[in-house]
């Protein structure tokens, strides 16, 4: 195993959000579908979904302008 720490922590950072998220879906969903059922389920993981829109698309901006500066600071 190498010293790369820099390299754990973004693994590790990784995979808390992606085990978050599976938790929010999975047993949120479920408890939904468990206490009010299949109808309530699919409305409450379509909220989930529409909620995680403008995040997704703030990320991805925050991305390109990631991108953008690094390949500008290069020349």
């Amino acid at each position: 195993m190498g010293n790369d720490l820099r390299k754990y922590t973004q693994d590790t950072n990784v995979r808390l959000v992606v085990g978050a998220l599976l938790m929010l879906f999975i047993v949120g969903t479920g408890l939904i579908y468990l206490v009010y059922g299949a109808g309530a389920a699919m409305m409450g993981l379509f909220c989930l979904l529409g909620a995680f829109v403008p995040i997704g698309l703030i990320f991805l901006a925050l991305y390109i302008l990631d991108w953008i500066t690094k390949r500008a600071s290069r020349d």
